[in-house]
């Protein structure tokens, strides 16, 4: 099956999303596993390329994730980047509610706004009625 957006000549593969809890564990996961490539970079402190790698890494993650999950991804490279990046020995620290909040909505749009496009409202065209005669 493939779909195209209404309107749009371009047609598409449908592709599966991740589910929520799918999508929390894996951005989970994967901030422990940028958390060693970090430390094997030697940038295991609070800077712009540990936030930059979060949240590339909430973007990767995004794009996979239905856009319920952003939340949770946004909340799992918080806690990741905070315990790993920030206080490099594995424990949360409190930085103020303002600098938190401000790191967790930044994550959290970043996989809100990469998984969007994906939730728009696409028609689904099968390939039996697609006519290959006519001019593109």
């Amino acid at each position: 099956m493939y779909s195209a957006r209404p309107g749009g000549t371009r047609y598409h593969p449908v592709l599966d999303r991740l589910s929520t809890g799918t999508s929390g564990t894996v951005a989970l996961l994967g901030g422990g596993l940028l958390a060693l490539g970090l430390r094997g970079l030697g940038e295991l402190h609070s800077g712009w390329l540990a936030l930059v790698a979060y949240l590339a890494l909430c973007g990767l993650v995004g794009g996979f994730a239905r856009p319920q999950a952003a939340p949770l991804i946004g909340l799992a490279a918080w806690v990741c980047c905070n315990a790993f990046a920030e206080h490099r020995h594995a424990e949360l620290g409190w930085s103020g509610p303002w600098p938190e909040a401000w790191h967790f909505a930044v994550f959290t749009a970043t996989a809100l706004l990469v998984s969007l496009p994906a939730a728009l409202p696409r028609r689904t065209v099968r390939a039996a009625l697609l006519r290959l005669d006519r001019p593109a």
